[in-house]
């Protein structure tokens, strides 16, 4: 198995890495990365439902859709990524617990004693550390997750919405759970049972570079015929083609993914409204509004608009309905 430990912080890159492995190389592949903060939603997700749009909006945070399904997860700098990419028997490629031990062996070294609850979460007392996910292609199969090492709890919880009851939808919804940090539980709950052999180990890691360090190594100790790789600077094209024509784009991040329906009941100059859209495609095919009638005759041209705030913003100006008198995260 090939091992490699990715430079690159851009999600869009790394996220391509995946991909590239999967379907141009018939290696096994074991692959760690940081990303950059950002929110990655699964392939059968609406992007709009399972995010914070308000928030990731004004901060300017990226949301990328991966090419295996399960649910959205937030990465930053202080989240580890690991990926397996593997030949495996048709028919037996998806196994979650399977494609898991590996990380919970190493976790296991390191004093953590962490396990696999409901189908693919990694948890240490019941507060989640790694979400899973996977995909198959032909007879390959790529399995990754991340593990919450030192990351802003506060920030995933703003960008990661709780209120999805405004859509309806066929989508793959998220399955929200308590999460901790590994860093917290190896300094602060550990602290006082881990042997002194493992305190000695452990004591420099006090950030996330040095714990994939310890991760990788690991694998080089652990896994006979393991062996470090860079890609070459011809994959390095390869990989930043795919993520310009694929995961940089809003086809691929918004337009993808199920149809929905979207309600919500809000104030408007006085007048309680309600709002209703049919989005396909990420495109606003409906638009219905009962309440005030300027305001329904706006929105009326929505119609053909993609349901991005920029584009809300834009064509609602243009019907003389300014930011400042109307907020367009009602319709979000």
């Amino acid at each position: 198995m090939f091992l490699i430990n990715l430079e690159s912080t851009d999600p869009f890159f790394n996220l391509a890495v995946d991909e590239y492995l999967l379907k141009d190389r018939q290696d096994d592949f074991m692959v760690l990365g940081i990303n950059d903060t950002s929110v990655i939603v699964g392939k059968h997700q609406s992007t709009h439902r399972e995010t914070n749009t308000r928030f990731i909006t004004d901060h300017g945070i990226p949301v990328i859709r991966r090419i295996s399904g399960g649910g959205t997860v937030f990465h930053d700098n202080g989240n580890l990524n690991f990926s397996f990419i593997l030949n495996s028997e048709q028919g037996k490629q998806v196994d979650f617990r399977k494609y898991s031990l590996p990380v919970l062996d190493f976790l296991s070294s390191i004093g953590l004693n962490a396990g696999l609850e409901g189908k693919s979460d990694l948890k240490i007392d019941g507060c989640k550390i790694s979400g899973n996910a996977e995909h198959v292609y032909h007879n390959r199969v790529l399995h990754h997750g991340t593990l919450l090492f030192d990351a802003d709890l506060d920030l995933l919880k703003d960008v990661i919405s709780r209120d999805t009851g405004k859509y309806l939808t066929r989508a793959v919804a998220s399955n929200p759970s308590p999460v901790i940090n590994l860093k917290y539980v190896l300094k602060y709950v550990l602290k006082d049972v881990l042997k002194d052999v493992l305190k000695d180990v452990l004591k420099d890691i006090d950030n996330i570079k040095p714990f994939r360090d310890l991760m990788l190594q690991w694998f080089v100790d652990n896994y006979q015929g393991s062996e470090i790789l860079d890609l070459s600077d011809f994959e390095i094209d390869k990989i930043k083609a795919l993520a310009d024509s694929k995961y940089r784009t809003w086809e691929w991040n918004f337009g993808y993914g199920p149809e929905y329906r979207f309600e919500n009941r809000f104030v408007y100059n006085g007048i309680e409204s309600v709002c209703r859209l049919f989005v396909k495609d990420g495109i606003i095919h409906e638009c219905d509004l009962k309440g005030s009638e300027g305001l329904s005759a706006a929105l009326k041209q929505l119609i053909g608009c993609r349901h991005m705030p920029e584009d809300v913003r834009k064509v609602l100006s243009n019907e003389n309905i300014p930011a400042g008198e109307f907020d367009i995260f009602n319709l979000f």
